[in-house]
């Protein structure tokens, strides 16, 4: 028989055992310990957690005949190494106190709900285990925290002899002689008992005397000690009933370190090391803070086989022999040992890990001799023998009968066993309370319940590396915690436990739900403690074995019965199967704002919890909840928008970081400092988080009015947090820096979208029950009118765009103050950017207004007004404070979409500066259009360059390309048109426009694929056929030098050239080809008019044809439009629609018919005089025609030329163009071959 070796580490401390840390032995596989007894085996392991004993000592080995009846010299002085033994008579242990579990659970919080089965008293779980084999009645109380059991001492007598002195819980004592179905009698010990506890004792203090010799005390002395072996069991040790509230004045008076947990800036705090949770109950009940500490000498963490207990112990341990650690035990020689004395010996030397036992024997107080017992020999020992396999399934059916009927957390279970009976039943206090119409209150365990609950949700929290799947747990238990509670007696703890329920919404972060939604949702490990799979279910034989439904059973009240102790010895006879909270699941929402109103609700719960505790009454009048606080819609002048920088500059001074603390009450007269102004602090802060996420909900909804509401509302309980707080924290700065900018970003939507105005009122207007309940609490503490100016909704989208720059600002000023230049770096870059963005926005408001009073005026001969100048003045400053914010940023892009807008600002300023002559008609280019034009030109070469290329913003680049080509193409059309011949020379202005024309086309992307790219073409085009024509004009009125009117005709031809090719790309400009050949056709018409031979004219006359045939390309557009249109006119309007649509993105414009008429006014005569030219020169050549090739050609410009004059002007246009295509056609076809050659021949004369 092998014993694996066993050591553990006591380690004596002279700080509070609250908050040791876990002692964890060096040699973790020697903490394992095996016990085998023949074909049995256990498991044992035991870490000692905390220990308030010394090391251990050597015993004092007691010389025979030793009288243990005289008292040693050192008797009942307090010794560190008995611990609490050495100041009781009552031996090696002390009476279990009603709340022991729970002072172990409050300082090992970390093991509660999921590592730990079960916590209590070893003596406790010594009397569990020995229920089959002990007669002597059971009495427990069983209180469930996930999946770990509290499990304490009920002393019953004890309760109801306090029952008729205070008159609580008599209908449990009625409860309890109805199921006896007898009166209780208290059974006093006798006076042999007391005498052994005496010996016991006596024999302790001699094993740790040096010497072992007996030193007589005072006669008094020995007889006050046994005056005190009578009274010491008898004694009240029940604490109690809480039912009386902290007053104001006591709580004010705890230290802040002893109060409940407080929290600060939306992050859990950690528990400071000198908290005494019990100080929350009632601060004038000493015997209350003694019951609930934990005074065990050892708290130990005992797994047994798969069982994990933490249990405590006072049993003194000695050093000696061959193990470092032995039990000492006085046994009586005529007396055996019997079972229930092996099993408490061998427990005990389990749960302790001490590997030896050391019995002393005695003959009445005579000490006879010495025994060394190896602990896994105790269960062998003659007259005591027993199965330490049996011991182990009774452990585990008990953990499994207690687990499987104890569900309920908060509920008190109460484990009864009567003395002499085979039965034990569990029975539901709480549930029999609630029947008997008592208060929860009467419940002496409902608050150190409720108080653990919150202290295990408070600790989950705590950890660093806390698990979202755990937040359906804590929501469990927090909300299991304000159950129990009374709001009027205990308003700091639900308060609290309201304030954790809202932290576990992480609303920092927007996108939490996303990703773990499905997790969260679905049945997994969020829905119990432990990881442990779900067992299978058990036979139906084994769930009759304590269930009420196999039979019928005399106690109907009983949760569950277990019909014989014997039972309990059958392996695996009961099975755990109960699932822990099965509807503990975080509820998830994908939807905002059903998250931000769960906040909410918890929110306002917890101030109301705060106010309920505020005993002086405030100085406002009482308000009711029901009726509405109006949000103070106003129309805003313009004075008012003008105040509006006043205002908000202001609140750079309220929001400012202060380190100055409050020193008088606030408003509701509440006191600072204390627990109600803290709480209010945190629940302030989450409501302004909660109504910030919603803003931004709404605002990413396109829902602005609501969004206003929202922010207003959010800024408000800002307001409140502020009147109550003497210094805000940098990460309350940084929050309110964002909500202030999403108060300019709201009101900037809003002024973009004025035009659904009266839905946005609606929406701003209308308030729910709880945001009036949650004003009302503000209003408590302030008038929450800082930032109304900030927050209204205005009609006027100035005042509103001046709104939202100013918030930005206030938000930029906080951020590069001294306190939060280090830490809002990321957000001030934003701020930067959304400064950079209103200021454009601004820009653009009053440029438009500009453009709209210069539109005004149009026709109507007047001068620049001062109201457009200081427009101008007001935009170009904007542009400007805006392209030094996104430069600060390093933002190219967005600069040069401003530098863009200032280009547009100048063109603006150009065209107001345009003379109008008495006429009203428009006067000479003049000098300020050419300044102002060349300004805009300086600007946008200015965004192309901060661009750098094309690659950095492809998008922006093209934009502001074509904005460059754009200006350059308006200044030369302009001087082109409009000739300040007055000032220039005609060559100069030619020269002007010719290099201003081809900058214009040099802007023009034609080789990139693009949706600008047919603009640029037409653009191109249209440069050319100005060009064109400008050449063309200057060949007719140039007057002299032969060589530069030939260069002047060269150019001419080549512009044409390039812009017919250019027109007939595109298909949606016939009208602009058609004029464009009709102008090269009247081109060689002049040139044919300056040549003398017949035969070079035929060849230009040739050539003059062909350029007109291909005019038939544009009649064939413009047939194929008035079709369109035809067809449009014929088809109903319903089913118009789609085809409508389908035109509308076929062709970019439609069809000018007066311009089709005038032009072919030009086209008729032109076709009509060239065939008349081709036909008479062609007959009075003298020449002889050697073939008949020019004489069919003769005919059939005959042909054509009798359709034309017999032609009727009178039918619709459509049949028109249909004979010019037809005529065309016919002249075409034998003149086709010939096209180049004609086509090169006449140009080159």
């Amino acid at each position: 028989m092998n014993v694996v070796n066993m050591s553990s580490e006591d380690k004596k401390t002279d700080s509070d055992p609250k908050h040791e840390e876990d002692q964890i032995n060096t040699a973790s596989e020697d903490n394992k310990q095996v016990i085998c007894l023949g074909n049995n085996e256990v498991k044992s392991r035991a870490v000692v957690k905390y220990s308030a004993a010394p090391p251990s000592s050597t015993y004092a080995l007691l010389q025979e005949k030793t009288d243990l009846k005289l008292p040693p010299a050192n008797w009942l002085r307090e010794n560190t190494q008995l611990g609490t033994a050495g100041t009781t008579v009552l031996g090696s242990s002390r009476k279990s106190k009603p709340f022991s579990s729970f002072g172990m659970a409050y300082d090992f919080i970390d093991c509660i709900g999921d590592d730990v089965d079960v916590v209590s008293d070893s003596e406790n779980i010594k009397k569990l285990l020995k229920i089959p084999y002990s007669k002597s009645h059971v009495s427990m109380a069983v209180h469930r925290v996930g999946s770990t059991l509290l499990l304490d001492e009920l002393d019953i007598q004890e309760l109801f002899m306090r029952s008729s002195q205070t008159g609580d819980w008599t209908w449990l004592k009625e409860f309890y002689q109805r199921l006896i179905d007898q009166k209780w009698q208290r059974k006093k010990k006798s006076k042999e008992h007391w005498n052994e506890k005496a010996i016991l004792s006596k024999f302790l203090y001699y094993s740790i005397n040096s010497d072992g010799t007996a030193v007589p005390l005072p006669s008094d002395t020995e007889q006050a000690a046994e005056e005190g072996c009578g009274t010491a069991a008898e004694g009240p040790s029940w604490p109690a009933t809480f039912n009386n509230s902290t007053t104001e004045a006591e709580e004010s008076a705890i230290p802040k370190e002893e109060q409940v947990d407080t929290y600060a800036l939306g992050h859990v705090s950690s528990v400071p090391k000198e908290q005494n949770l019990p100080t929350l109950f009632n601060e004038g009940e000493n015997s209350q803070s003694q019951d609930l500490r934990n005074d065990f000498v050892r708290n130990i963490l005992w797994t047994f086989e798969d069982i994990h207990m933490l249990v405590g112990s006072n049993m003194p341990i000695f050093g000696g022999g061959r193990y470092p650690a032995v039990s000492l035990r006085l046994r009586d020689n005529n007396k055996p040992i019997n079972v229930l004395t092996g099993i408490d010996y061998w427990l005990d030397n389990l749960m302790c890990n001490v590997p030896e036992l050391v019995m002393c024997f005695h003959v009445n107080g005579i000490v006879q001799k010495y025994e060394m017992i190896k602990t896994e020999d105790i269960p062998d020992l003659e007259n005591s023998t027993f199965s330490t396999r049996v011991v182990k399934d009774i452990a585990q059916n008990i953990l499994s009968f207690l687990k499987s009927n104890c569900t309920k957390e908060g509920h008190t279970y109460w484990l009864f066993k009567a003395s002499g009976s085979d039965i034990v039943k569990l029975y539901d206090l709480t549930t029999l309370c609630e029947e008997a119409a008592e208060e929860k209150c009467q419940n002496p365990f409902t608050l150190p319940v409720a108080v653990l609950l919150y202290k295990v949700a408070s600790n989950m929290i705590l950890k660093k590396s806390q698990n979202r799947k755990n937040y359906g747990i804590i929501r469990t238990l927090l909300l299991n915690c304000i159950k129990l509670l009374d709001e009027e007696r205990h308003p700091q703890i639900i308060a609290s436990a309201h304030y954790m329920l809202a932290e576990l919404f992480q609303l920092d972060d927007v996108s939490e739900d996303e990703g773990n939604g499905e997790s969260l949702r679905g049945g997994g490990s969020e829905d119990s403690y432990s990881d442990e799979e779900e067992e299978e279910e058990e036979d139906e034989e084994d769930e009759s074995s304590y269930s009420t439904s196999s039979e019928p059973q005399d106690d109907s009240k009983a949760v569950a019965i277990i019909k014989s102790v014997g039972e309990l010895s059958v392996p695996e006879k009961y099975k755990s199967t109960h699932q822990i909270r099965p509807n503990c699941a975080f509820p998830v929402s994908q939807d905002k704002e059903e998250k931000c109103r769960l906040v909410l609700s918890y929110v306002l719960k917890g101030l109301k919890a705060v106010e309920s505790s505020i005993k002086k009454e405030s100085d406002l009048p009482a308000a009711d909840p029901s009726t509405p606080i109006p949000l103070k819609y106003e129309e805003r002048s313009q004075n008012g928008a003008r105040d509006v920088e006043q205002e908000i500059a202001l609140l750079l001074d309220r929001v400012g970081l202060c380190n100055e603390e409050l020193k008088v009450p606030t408003r509701s007269g509440m006191l600072p400092g204390t627990w109600q102004h803290r709480m209010k602090l945190q629940l302030f802060l989450k409501a302004s988080k909660a109504y910030y996420v919603l803003s931004d909900a709404a605002t990413n909804l396109l829902k602005y009015g609501r969004a206003l509401r929202y922010i207003k509302l959010s800024l408000q309980c800002h307001d409140a947090y502020c009147s109550i707080n003497g210094g805000l924290h940098p990460q309350v700065l940084l929050f309110h820096c964002q909500c202030l900018s999403l108060c300019g970003d709201v009101q900037l939507m809003l002024a973009q979208n004025a035009s659904n105005r009266a839905a946005y009122l609606e929406e701003y207007n209308y308030q729910t029950k709880d945001d009036q309940e949650i004003l009302h609490c503000l209003h408590r503490e302030s008038s929450c009118q800082a930032f109304s100016m900030a927050t209204d909704l205005a009609s006027d989208p100035e005042y509103q765009l001046i709104v939202s720059s100013k918030c930005y600002e206030a938000a930029h000023d906080l951020l590069t103050s001294g306190v939060l230049k280090d830490l809002g770096q990321e957000q001030l870059a934003q701020v930067l950017k959304r400064l950079g963005n209103i200021r454009n926005e601004m820009g653009v408001f009053y440029m438009n207004q500009a453009a709209a009073m210069q539109a005004e005026k149009q026709g109507v001969r007047r001068s620049v007004c001062v109201a457009e100048q200081e427009l101008w003045k007001k935009s170009f400053s904007c542009f400007e404070k805006g392209m030094q914010d996104f430069n600060a940023i390093s933002d190219s892009v967005n600069t040069a979409l401003l530098l863009c807008n200032i280009g547009r600002l100048m063109r603006i300023c150009a065209q107001a500066h345009c003379v109008t002559t008495s006429e009203h008609s428009r006067g000479e280019f003049s000098p300020e259009e050419t300044l102002y034009y060349n300004k805009a030109i300086d600007y946008y070469q200015r965004a192309l360059k901060s661009l750098g290329c094309r690659e950095s913003h492809s998008a922006v680049w093209d934009s502001v390309n074509w904005e460059l080509s754009t200006t350059y193409f308006t200044l030369a059309t302009l001087l082109q048109d409009y000739a300040p011949l007055s000032r220039k020379a005609q060559q100069q202005i030619e020269r002007e426009v010719t290099e201003t024309m081809m900058k214009s086309l040099r802007y023009c992307d034609l080789q990139t694929e693009s949706a600008r790219q047919p603009l640029y073409q037409y653009r191109a085009a249209t440069i050319h056929h100005r060009l064109a024509s400008m050449y063309h004009s200057c060949y007719r009125n140039q007057v002299g030098d032969e060589s530069v009117r030939k260069q002047h005709r060269v150019l001419a031809e080549q512009h044409y050239s390039k812009a017919v090719r250019l027109f007939i790309s595109l298909s949606d400009a016939p009208c602009e080809l058609l004029r464009t050949l009709l102008e090269r056709v009247a081109f060689a018409e002049f040139t044919m008019a300056g040549q003398n031979s017949s035969a070079v004219k035929l060849k230009t006359l040739t050539g003059a044809l062909e350029i007109m045939c291909e005019t038939r390309h544009a009649f064939k557009l413009i047939h194929k439009e008035l079709l369109e249109q035809q067809e449009k006119m014929l088809t109903p309007e319903d089913s118009a629609k789609p085809e409508e649509l389908h035109s509308h993105s076929s062709s970019s414009s439609e069809l000018d018919t007066e311009e089709v008429v005038k032009l072919i006014g030009i086209f008729e005569p032109s076709l009509s005089f060239l065939l008349l030219q081709l036909i008479k020169l062609s007959t009075a050549s003298k020449r002889k025609v050697s073939s008949g090739k020019e004489e069919e050609q003769v005919k059939i410009y005959k042909n054509v030329y009798s359709c034309f004059l017999r032609a009727e002007k009178s039918v619709p246009l459509i049949q028109r163009v249909s004979l010019f295509m037809e005529l065309l056609d016919k002249l075409k076809t034998p003149t086709g071959s010939d096209e180049a050659k004609s086509s090169s021949s006449w140009t080159s004369k």
